[in-house]
Parts: structure tokens; C-alpha cells; sequence
């Protein structure tokens, strides 16, 4: 099913590679700048070496619909140390120009308008973004930008929800490029203890929808190996991890210099569990 999927996307590509090989997809989420450049990028880099197959980057917004307390708080002391869009982007070019992997981008329309469309994706994608995730940009009204997204080789990865109806779901899989993203619980993002029935229904939909033309991945509230084996089980491609990682950050502001080894520790357990889909 996945030689559909685009064959010179190279976020696509890391899909097809790794589900040949039997394994899911671990996408890692952390808020640009935070707590620190600094320390961003050694948590950055922890967790590429510790197997994430690609790594979410957030720049922070004043007012974060769909952030849960734990990553608003990030957005803060992001802010707080200084984050602007242009400083997310240059700290995510060091970055890839040290790991071949792909990079993404959630973040919120408003800075992306206050820093122009255009200039915010040439420079997006010459510091190695592939992908961006905009939450309150909808799908209806988006064309424009995922043309000039498209024109600097970025993807718009589009978001769907257990609620979506199965004719938005479709556009939804007909606009996006790279992965659709499925928020697999009602609600802000945070860790959870379980993954709901719910969650792994809207997967086996939206994998039917989306009939092996591009990837699926699922987020919002994974925090636990259990949590990624189940979602890969249920037909996803990827599992999407943010708020368990920030969190590790958040509790480590007294001593940074130890996060780096609990990012690892985490991801790694994660990424092992995305190798037993079967």
C-alpha cells in the first residue's frame, strides 16, 4: 500500500523506509528555546540519538488553542528566553545540518503572517524544515499557503480529529502532504494514562480513508510504549510524542544538564516499542 505514498517527499520517504522494515514512525515534539538555546538543542539532539525518526520543533504563540498546560508553559519560558521565529529556524538549520533526518514545525498562523508567508518558508525550508503543522490555519482556507509551502518542498500537514466527518476526511487526505496527523482524543494536548477505544477506532477510519496514499500518525496524549505498540497495531504509520518529553524538560529547569539523559531514556523505550507493530 505505501508505494503511493509521494515518492519525492522526503518526510513520505521515512515512512516508506522504515514501514519496509516493520517498524512505525516516532515523531518528537519540543518547544523551540526552551528552556534555552542552549539547552534546546542538547535535548534536541538526545533525542535524534536516542531514535527519533523525526523531530517536531514548536515556536511559541501568545495564545495556543490546542497547547495543554504543560506545553504553554514551555511556550513561556521560550518566549521568556528570548524566542522569535527567525531564532527557532536558525537553532533548527545547526541541527540538520548535523542529522539527516526531517524536521517539522507547529506553530500558529499569527507569527507566520507577522514575519510573511513567503519569507518564514524559504527560510523554513533552507534550515531543513519539511514539514509544518498549523493548528488554526483550516484546511478551507489554506490553499494559498500550502502553494507556497509546496513551492519550497514543504509539506502542510493537516489535522483530524475523532469528530471529523468522513467527507472533510477526505480532503483532509486529499490536501496533505508528509502525513495527516490525527489528534487521537478529544481535548488540548497532554500526557495520558490510556489510550482511549475512541483513539484506536478513529485510526482503523481514517487509515480506510486514506487507503494507503499517505501516512497516518497519531498524537495528542502518548506517553507510553504500551500507548505507541497499540497505535501501530490499530493501522497507524507514526506515533506523534510532545508532552511526556516537554514535561521531562519542565521538571529538570533546576538542573538542564540532566534532561538530556531522560529525553534519551524516554525515546528510546518508545522507539523500541514502534519495532513490535506485529
Amino acid at each position: 500500500m505505501q508505494d503511493s505514498f509521494h515518492n519525492d517527499d522526503p518526510i513520505e520517504q521515512k515512512f516508506r523506509e522504515l514501514g519496509n522494515r516493520g517498524e512505525g514512525v516516532v515523531i518528537a515534539y519540543l518547544m523551540g528555546y526552551d528552556p534555552d538555546p542552549k539547552s534546546f538543542r542538547a535535548n534536541a539532539t538526545s533525542l535524534i540519538e536516542g531514535g527519533a525518526d523525526l523531530v517536531e520543533v514548536g515556536i511559541p504563540f501568545s495564545d495556543p488553542v490546542a497547547d495543554g498546560p504543560v506545553i504553554q508553559a514551555a511556550g513561556v519560558r521560550a518566549l521568556s528566553a528570548g524566542a522569535t521565529p527567525r531564532k527557532i529556524l536558525d537553532a533548527i538549520g545547526e541541527l540538520s545540518t548535523q542529522f539527516a533526518i526531517p524536521f517539522l514545525i507547529m506553530t500558529y498562523y499569527n507569527p507566520i503572517l507577522a514575519m510573511g508567508i513567503e519569507r518564514f518558508v524559504k527560510s523554513a525550508s533552507e534550515n531543513g524544515v519539511r514539514g509544518l503543522v498549523i493548528p488554526d490555519l483550516p484546511m478551507e482556507e489554506g490553499d494559498g499557503f500550502r502553494d507556497i509551502a509546496l513551492k519550497h518542498n514543504i509539506d502542510s500537514i493537516h489535522l483530524a480529529s475523532p469528530n471529523t466527518s468522513r467527507r472533510r476526511l477526505l480532503n483532509i487526505v486529499d490536501k496533505s502532504r508528509g502525513f495527516v496527523y490525527l489528534v487521537s482524543l478529544f481535548g488540548v494536548t497532554g500526557p495520558r494514562d490510556i489510550l482511549t477505544p475512541q483513539a484506536l477506532e478513529t485510526v482503523k477510519t481514517v487509515k480506510t480513508i486514506a487507503r494507503g496514499r499517505i501516512p497516518v500518525s497519531a498524537g495528542f496524549g502518548i506517553s507510553q510504549p504500551d500507548h505507541v505498540s497499540s497505535l501501530l497495531r490499530a493501522g497507524a504509520d507514526g506515533a506523534i510524542v510532545g508532552s511526556v518529553l516537554v514535561r521531562t524538560v519542565a521538571e529538570h529547569l533546576d538542573d538542564p544538564g540532566e534532561a538530556p539523559y531522560h529525553l534519551k531514556k524516554t525515546i528510546s523505550g518508545l522507539k523500541q516499542a514502534s519495532k513490535l507493530r506485529g
